[in-house]
Formats: structure tokens, C-alpha cells, sequence
């Protein structure tokens, strides 16, 4: 087969453009060229048209369109809610009552959790980062555990539900589980998960959290400093629009509950989103402005690159080649899925896995343990995830850097822990 395989030429082909795009997807640049990600897998996509590894209706047909439509339309209800002030009142609401550094530790860990659950996992790191950065800075805290606890809070939070990130979106489009079952069986993971970053972040920093009780009474009420001057908070942002938000709230809710209820999701959020635009506070214009059109762009692309492997039957012989983990348990498969999405990324693993998945022995196993591995591996490295990467950059806005060295060591941790909490629950 590997011979028949070599001799193709749209098979090879397909295997040489997924492999560049891949790791330049990892690498997120191309070097001497500025190409963000979603440039390289456009490009990915256009090489499989311009050497005919595709044509352009097959290349039609491997798009997803209910993982976009779903994906676009949680982007929409982020940004009213973005706009309507819910993350930043969030935020000030319970961070504020914090009134010891290990109380102020689980309210970050919670509340960036919790919110990633219900909402995908990097508006919420958008949003948080600058409360939590103005907190630390005007308690004179380190911040470096509470940042870490944030990021890794957000990735493990949004591992309950199908709405939480990017690759559980496209894994419920594509598996077919239901809101529900995916809550019951991935829920308890993410909440164990949530206790061990606090454990770990507790015993890593003992100097921090022995200090005695502070007060963090009304921090965010003036806008705090960095060492090098003002700071761009999303502060613009700050004003809370009562009628708004609730009206927001009350579609949110509405949708929650044809969640549970069985409804279509895709559909549901359809819905709940064109719901959110109608509105006289904020300009269409706007709203749409805040979406995420080049994460749109980069899953177009994977989903051309990704499908031109399964079209030329490439992902056939790496089924073969897989096919032992079908039998092997639910360990084996999580390893590889995590060590894939630390070299190219959760995503393009995701994409890789999904043709093959349905011929396990366990579809719905396989598509739960794909979607723990793939997010809890973001938790490894610094650069794991684009939650960490978001929360690092917002700070280092603030003067305070969240180094690659200093994530390293509570992120291993977290991750074999979180992982074997996950294995466990899903194999037993």
C-alpha cells in the first residue's frame, strides 16, 4: 500500500501540501514571508486546486458547513456579549470579592472555566486577561499563577461542552453526539480539571499563597497603570449595556435550553445569533467586526487540504497504520492525539482524525477521548494553545511577561494529570 501510495502523484501530492501546510500551520509563519494562519491554509487549499489534486466541486464538498455555521454563530454571540459589557462585569462581579490570594486564585480559575464552558474558550481570555492583570498589579501580587491558572483554566473549562473551542465545534458537527451527552460525559472531566490547576498552581507557589488577606474591593473602579504607562485595556469596552445584556442574556438562555432540549445545535445558534444583531444599542457593522473571519478562513482551508487526503484515499492507509489504537484502548489514543496537537496543532489534528474515526470499534468513545486529548494537550506549552498565547500577549501589554520557561513546568503537570483524570473517566 505504501508503494502504491508513493507512486500516486495527487496522492503524493496531497500528502506534500498537507505536510508543508501542517507545519507551517505549528510554526505560524512561513519564513520571509508575513503569512498569519489563515493565509497558510488558504494557500494549502490553493495548491491542492492548482496541482489537480482536487477540482473545484470536490474541493466544494469537503467544506463543513455546519461546523462554520456553528463556529461563526458562537462568534457573533461573543461579540454582543463583548460589546454589552457580560465579560468585563463578570469579571469585576466575583473578582472583586476576593479577599485572600487562594481566594482570589479559585475565582479566577472559575470563572474563566465556567465562562469557557458556556462560550468558546479565547473571546474569554480576551476579555479576562486585563481584569485579572489590573487585580495583581494593583495588590502588588505575582501574577505569573494567576495568569497561568486563567489560561489553563479557560482550555480545560471549555472541555465540557461542545460549544467550548474551535475543535469540539467540529467534532459535535462531525460526530453527531448531543449537547447533553457530550456535558455528562466530558463535564466532570473539565470540573476535576479546574481543582487540580488550583492544587498544582497552590504547591508550585507556596511563597505566594502563604501571604495573608488583601483586600481586592473595587480594583478595576480607575483604570490601572503598567511600569510603562497607560494600559489598552478592552476598557473601551468596560460600560456595561444593561438592556442589551439581558435582552443578550435571555437568547443565550433560550438557547442553552434548546441545547439540552435536543435541538439541532448548529441550528439553535443560528438562530440565537441573528436573534442578538437585532438591536438598536449596536451597529450590524459592528458586531460582525468582532468575529473571528480569519479562524473562518484557516478551518476553509484545513477542510480542503484535510479533505484532499481522504479523497486520494491517503487517510485510508493512515486508518491502517491507526488502526491498532481501534482495539488498543482509550490511553493509546490519547497520547497520540496529544503529541499530534503539540506538533500541528489541535485543529489539523482534529481534521486528520475525522475520516478515520468513524471506523473505530467505538465512534462515540473515540470522538469523546479525540476531544479531551486535543484540548487539554493545548495546556503543555506556552504555545499549545491560542488561549495561552492570548493571555501572554495581553499581559505583556500590562509589563508583566509570561515566559515560555515559567508556563513550562505547572503546564506538564496539569497536562498528565488533567490527561490521566480523562483516561480514566472515559476508559472506565
Amino acid at each position: 500500500m505504501m508503494s502504491q501510495l508513493s507512486l500516486a502523484p495527487a496522492q503524493l501530492g496531497a500528502i506534500v501540501i498537507a505536510l508543508l501546510t501542517f507545519v507551517a500551520l505549528a510554526l505560524g509563519e512561513v519564513p520571509g514571508l508575513r503569512l498569519n494562519r489563515a493565509a497558510i491554509a488558504m494557500i494549502g487549499a490553493g495548491a491542492v486546486l492548482v496541482f489537480g489534486v482536487l477540482d473545484f466541486p470536490a474541493a466544494e464538498r469537503t467544506l463543513d458547513l455546519s461546523t462554520l455555521v456553528l463556529l461563526f454563530s458562537m462568534m457573533v454571540i461573543n461579540a454582543v456579549l463583548e460589546l454589552s459589557g457580560f465579560f468585563t462585569w463578570v469579571g469585576e462581579r466575583i473578582i472583586e470579592r476576593a479577599s485572600h490570594p487562594l481566594s482570589l486564585l479559585a475565582l479566577v480559575i472559575g470563572t474563566s472555566g465556567v465562562l469557557s464552558m458556556l462560550f468558546l474558550n479565547d473571546p474569554v481570555c480576551i476579555m479576562l486577561t486585563p481584569l485579572v492583570c489590573g487585580v495583581v498589579i494593583r495588590l502588588r501580587r505575582d501574577p505569573i499563577p494567576y495568569l497561568i491558572g486563567l489560561a489553563c483554566a479557560a482550555n480545560v473549562g471549555s472541555t465540557a461542552t461542545i460549544t467550548g473551542n474551535p475543535q469540539n465545534i467540529l467534532i459535535g458537527a462531525s460526530s453527531g453526539i448531543s449537547y447533553t451527552y457530550w456535558l455528562a460525559r466530558l463535564g466532570p472531566v473539565a470540573l476535576a480539571g479546574l481543582f487540580v490547576i488550583f492544587a498544582v498552581l497552590w504547591l508550585l507557589y507556596p511563597a505566594e499563597f502563604r501571604a495573608g488577606r488583601s483586600s481586592a474591593r473595587s480594583p478595576l473602579l480607575s483604570a490601572p497603570r503598567s511600569p510603562t504607562g497607560p494600559l489598552p485595556l478592552a476598557q473601551a469596552e468596560a460600560q456595561v449595556y444593561l438592556s442589551t445584556l439581558r435582552r443578550s442574556l435571555v437568547v443565550i438562555a433560550l438557547m442553552l435550553i434548546a441545547f439540552l432540549a435536543g435541538v439541532n445545535i448548529t441550528v439553535a445558534a443560528f438562530i440565537a445569533a441573528c436573534a442578538v444583531l437585532i438591536g438598536r444599542r449596536f451597529e450590524s457593522a459592528r458586531i460582525l467586526a468582532l468575529v473571528d473571519w480569519p479562524l473562518l478562513v484557516m478551518f476553509s482551508g484545513l477542510f480542503v487540504v484535510t479533505g484532499a487526503l481522504e479523497h486520494t484515499g491517503v487517510s485510508a492507509w493512515l486508518f491502517e497504520q491507526v488502526k491498532p489504537l481501534a482495539f488498543a484502548g482509550t490511553a493509546p489514543l490519547a497520547i497520540v492525539t496529544l503529541l499530534l496537537s503539540n506538533l500541528i496543532s489541535n485543529v489539523p489534528a482534529v481534521l486528520l482524525f475525522r475520516p478515520l474515526v468513524p471506523q473505530f470499534a467505538d465512534p462515540t468513545q473515540a470522538w469523546l477521548t479525540l476531544a479531551a486529548a486535543s484540548t487539554l494537550a493545548g495546556n503543555l506549552t506556552l504555545i499549545g494553545s491560542v488561549a495561552n498565547l492570548i493571555v501572554a500577549e495581553q499581559a505583556r501589554k500590562f509589563g508583566i511577561a509570561l515566559t515560555f520557561r515559567a508556563y513550562l513546568l505547572p503546564g506538564v503537570i496539569i497536562t498528565i494529570l488533567t490527561m490521566g483524570i480523562a483516561v480514566l473517566w472515559l476508559g472506565g
